[in-house]
């Protein structure tokens, strides 16, 4: 063996480094619609005065489909929230149900700002607007529909 071959034998190698940047940047996160949907749903949920999600249609047909099975807790978490997402940017409408005596401008300001705050740490996109529809304010004495939904016969 020549001598630049025998140093060569005894030195370890070091690894090539491939890819030269941040490996942050070396490829592309998209995040789908469902997802800030469901993040959004849940953080609105989370906020005193806040009774239930989207219109008495939507909480009707999200009560049967609960009970079909596989399409229960994915209706119930982004029910009432439509979600239009970007590269960088989303923005979320929601429609909720009040609980009767709450001060309707002050729980769509915890709304808001709950949703800004999950869906921002969460997603690392900026949230540009959320807008709050309410459809309904749920009176002490109604029952609710999710309630009347139960199956009569064990």
């Amino acid at each position: 063996m020549s001598e630049s071959q025998q140093q060569t034998a005894e030195q370890p190698r070091t690894p090539t480094k491939r890819g030269g940047g941040d490996p942050a940047s070396r490829g592309r996160t998209t995040i789908a619609d469902g997802v800030v949907e469901k993040i959004a749903g849940l953080a609105a949920r989370d906020v005193v005065g806040v009774h239930a999600m989207g219109s008495g249609l939507a909480r009707t047909l999200g009560a049967v489909r609960e009970r079909v099975p596989g399409g229960g807790r994915a209706a119930i978490a982004s029910r009432g929230v439509k979600a239009e997402v970007g590269e960088v940017q989303t923005a979320v409408d929601l429609e909720i149900v009040v609980d009767y005596g709450v001060a309707i401008a002050e729980v769509a300001r915890s709304v808001r700002e709950n949703v800004i705050s999950a869906v921002e740490r969460m997603t690392g996109l900026e949230v540009v607007e959320v807008n709050i529809a309410v459809s309904d304010v749920k009176l002490p004495d109604d029952a609710d529909e999710e309630e009347e939904a139960e199956p009569r016969l064990q």
